[in-house]
């Protein structure tokens, strides 16, 4: 087993912004279903920034801070979602191994 992949990415990050890791032999521990809870409700919100997005960026007469708040919170998401993947896929790469 490769330490790269002993440890699971957490979608949150301590205050200075660097990444949380848990380590646990167990899939079912109170803070990996946490952690799964946290995933999906950053995905969840994803989508619905995503849809507001789209409504911003498709009326001609949106106002720059519309946009610039449109922008703002897609991004966030963005990063919330890559998190997400990079974790999901560092345990899939560990399932296989």
């Amino acid at each position: 087993m490769s330490d790269t992949f002993r440890f699971r990415l957490l979608p949150w990050t301590t205050p200075e912004g660097k990444p949380c890791y848990l380590s646990t032999d167990s899939d079912r521990s109170r803070l990996s279903r946490l952690a799964d809870d946290v995933e999906e409700d950053q995905l969840d919100s994803g989508e619905q920034v995503l849809a507001g997005a789209r409504a911003v960026l498709a009326d001609p007469g949106a106002s720059e801070r519309a946009v610039r708040f449109a922008l703002t919170r897609a991004t966030e998401s963005l990063e919330e979602a890559l998190r997400v993947a990079e974790s999901r896929g560092r345990r899939l790469l560990f399932r296989i191994e």
